[in-house]
């Protein structure tokens, strides 16, 4: 018995023993849009929430400008779909094709450029037509300050070409996201386009220790509450929330009040994305979700918390991601080697009390809930070099690796995700 898992562009096939008592986790069959383009017009004439009389064309009648925020490369949202009839649906309602930018929201990534931005946008006239630019979260002039949230004291400064449009719209994949509950909708402006010092903040150690800051939870979740006060401080925003099934074809796409569609959307995938299993297992292998996710070790940290609810503790959590572009920024680089360093509970302790988290450190620190939990296994093509900093076990056979867990545990049996951290398994009924 074989299986393959997302991994790269083209995807990796496993061999299992023969004897292995092997669960498959996936989301349930999807349904898919047989006429996307369609299915995108339905959305941007019929809003969440609205009556029907009310679509893009009437909300955006009067307006100078409008601003529409799309997420970086690392997430696989079909832009090519929606972005040209969304802004044609501006400019028949007034808005200058001038007055509209297309704002690329990578937080604190590295910015999309050239034949990359041109992947992203996946339209040569949408380039063509109106102003494309990557935020800048370390440009202080680019950036609005609007004070601080009222509960949790957070810097609010966001790109002032969103802010200050006369429409702002954040479009978005809608997935299963370790920290915030779920990606998409408010998750887009912030931290998408917030200056570091707002990221830093809702990034920092008292954040992401918090229980409720984890895979499909919003509720009482610090982060998303956070980014709905941001939302509220801005003035609101409108959102176009996409939903695809593990061959990336569209699901769902809805258009409306930013909150109202993102909660419709989450409603919508967390019938899938959320999969039962009836017990942990000793042996987990996963993926960091293929092409683009997996293009760097930071965004593989995912796949690892994504995993971890049904792994027994002391257990082995196999992880294939090709880190094509190796470990991500140099100061994730540096937050790992100062993992390596000084060990989980050394680099906890030294984060504990930051008010503002070092660029990229969060994402270390949720390494540590894979790491605490049992032995992560890795394969990957990191360079000797960059396997070191990685701070788990790397791997260069797989169906060795397997068969040595499996040994070690003394247990047969094996849970498969091949999806990665795009589908997130709990133990039905299971006793805290």
């Amino acid at each position: 018995m074989q299986v393959s898992l997302l991994y790269g562009r083209s995807g990796i096939t496993v061999p299992l023993p023969r004897d292995a008592d092997v669960t498959l986790i996936a989301k349930p069959e999807m349904p898919r849009q047989g006429d996307p383009i369609a299915a995108v017009h339905q959305a941007l004439n019929c809003p969440v929430g609205s009556s029907g009389a009310a679509g893009l064309r009437e909300i955006a009648e009067g307006a100078g400008s409008a601003c529409i925020a799309i997420c970086d490369i690392t997430r696989p949202v079909p832009n090519h779909l929606f972005l040209r009839p969304m802004i044609e649906t501006l400019v028949s309602a007034g808005v200058p094709l001038n007055q509209v930018t297309v704002l690329v929201a990578t937080g604190l990534h590295r910015p999309n450029l050239g034949d990359e931005l041109a992947e992203l946008i996946g339209d040569p006239w949408v380039l063509q037509h109106v102003n494309v630019v990557n935020h800048d979260a370390l440009c202080d002039q680019d950036h609005i300050d609007l004070g601080q949230t009222p509960t949790r004291q957070t810097p609010v400064k966001i790109d002032r070409r969103f802010v200050q449009a006369d429409l702002r719209i954040a479009t978005g994949l809608v997935e299963p996201h370790f920290m915030a509950g779920y990606s998409g909708g408010r998750k887009v402006i912030a931290p998408g386009l917030a200056h570091a010092d707002t990221i830093r903040t809702f990034h920092n150690h008292r954040f992401m220790s918090d229980a409720a800051a984890t895979n499909c939870n919003l509720h009482r979740n610090p982060l998303h509450e956070e980014q709905l006060e941001i939302v509220k401080m801005i003035g609101g925003a409108y959102a176009l929330n996409t939903v695809i099934d593990d061959q990336r074809n569209l699901s769902l796409v809805n258009f409306g009040e930013i909150t109202a569609s993102h909660q419709d959307a989450v409603a919508f995938i967390g019938q899938y994305c959320r999969v039962s299993v009836p017990r942990r297992y000793p042996t987990v292998i996963t993926s960091a979700a293929g092409y683009p996710l997996d293009k760097t070790y930071y965004q593989t940290v995912k796949g690892m918390v994504g995993a971890i609810d049904i792994l027994q503790p002391g257990g082995h959590l196999i992880i294939v991601s090709e880190c094509s572009e190796g470990l991500g920024s140099e100061e994730y680089a540096a937050a790992q080697a100062t993992l390596t360093r000084l060990g989980s509970d050394g680099f906890l302790q030294s984060i504990r009390h930051q008010p503002f988290a070092e660029i990229d450190a969060w994402q270390t620190q949720m390494q540590t809930k894979a790491t605490e939990r049992g032995t992560v296994h890795l394969y990957s093509s990191l360079s000797p070099s960059l396997q070191t900093l990685t701070g788990v076990s790397i791997v260069d056979d797989l169906e060795a690796t397997l068969q040595a867990c499996i040994d070690a545990s003394a247990c047969k049996s094996v849970a498969v995700i091949p999806e990665g951290p795009y589908v997130i398994p709990f133990v039905q009924n299971e006793v805290a």
